[in-house]
């Protein structure tokens, strides 16, 4: 069977996070403690132990997200020998998650992709003022819909599709007022269901462009290697391999929409039979039934996950 891994995004984190994987494997603790000793911070306790308010801090749930996906693959590696290059076509992540797919995939070393993903989650919480921007879901619309309401919204402010999640859900982010005004929109236009989603930042529109710049900094001085299986970027529902383009789709993405949706469509037409979650929780695995029925996905996270998936080789 033909197989991408996928990697999650922000949204994915929960308190337990990675502690049935350390207890089981020591692969998965060490894991955890490079991801500490990088950022100089206990984020594996934070991670466990909680509190959530602190987890879900966007500096601290994203280097946490990645730190599990990558724990799951190191364990898939050492428990059954899955090497991307031979059991993948391709790898892909969610916003966020595509730093874990680069890291899985060779692209980036552990400790960059921690520090990166630190300071990602720092410049995009002060791009802009608490209460400035919001993000919302538009649940039953297509993306002609969303962008026609996010278009009508936005009054001269900012207002825009960052993420096209799946047929029928689409996430608009920008000016608190503008997505207010959006919402409202969708009420007008029979749109089953739009709700605010309880996130500190406007992610993936122009609002970002400070933290677009911070990380073109930051990225400018990592090193980045290819691949040994093509990313599917975000920006672009294509692959990409050069470690230039990566670094610079890197740096659109912090503004640019996620067009999740055609990345798996993609590879789904390149002949992908099933995506493999690699991470925590199961939120892709559901996105792939809503976005095609006939693509099988099953999410690999605790040791059971592990225990099924390598039988399944």
């Amino acid at each position: 069977m033909t197989r991408a891994f996928v990697f999650p995004g922000q949204g994915s984190q929960a308190v337990g996070m990675g502690r049935e994987l350390a207890e089981a494997f020591e692969v998965a603790r060490h894991t955890f403690e490079e991801v500490d000793d990088a950022l100089n911070q206990r984020l594996s306790r934070l991670m466990v132990e909680g509190p959530e308010a602190d987890l879900t801090l966007t500096e601290n749930a994203q280097p946490a997200l990645m730190a599990v996906s990558v724990a799951v693959m190191r364990v898939l590696a050492s428990e059954g020998g899955v090497d991307l290059s031979k059991h993948a076509t391709f790898v892909a992540g969610h916003s966020l998650g595509e730093y874990s797919a680069l890291c899985a995939a060779g692209a980036f070393s552990l400790g960059d992709t921690a520090r990166l993903l630190k300071l990602r989650g720092q410049a995009m919480q002060k791009a802009v003022p608490v209460g400035k921007g919001a993000m919302a879901a538009l649940l039953g619309a297509d993306l002609d819909q969303a962008q026609a309401i996010a278009a009508d919204a936005a009054q001269g402010e900012v207002c825009s599709i960052a993420n096209d999640n799946s047929v029928g859900q689409a996430v608009i982010s920008g000016s608190a007022d503008a997505i207010d005004r959006a919402i409202a929109l969708a009420a007008e236009r029979g749109l089953k269901r739009s709700v605010r989603l309880p996130v500190s930042a406007p992610f993936h529109c122009s609002l970002m462009q400070p933290a677009a710049d911070a990380m073109a900094d930051a990225l400018a001085n990592v090193t980045i290697s290819a691949p040994v299986v093509p990313v599917v970027a975000n920006v672009t529902a294509s692959a990409v391999s050069d470690p230039n383009a990566i670094r610079r789709l890197l740096v659109e993405q912090v503004t640019g929409m996620v067009r999740w949706r055609e990345c798996v469509l993609f590879m789904k037409e390149q002949g992908v039979e099933r995506l493999v979650e690699v991470g925590s929780g199961k939120v892709l695995a559901g996105l792939t039934k809503r976005i095609d029925k006939e693509l099988a996905a099953v999410s690999v996270g605790t040791p059971a996950d592990v225990e099924s998936f390598l039988k399944s080789l």
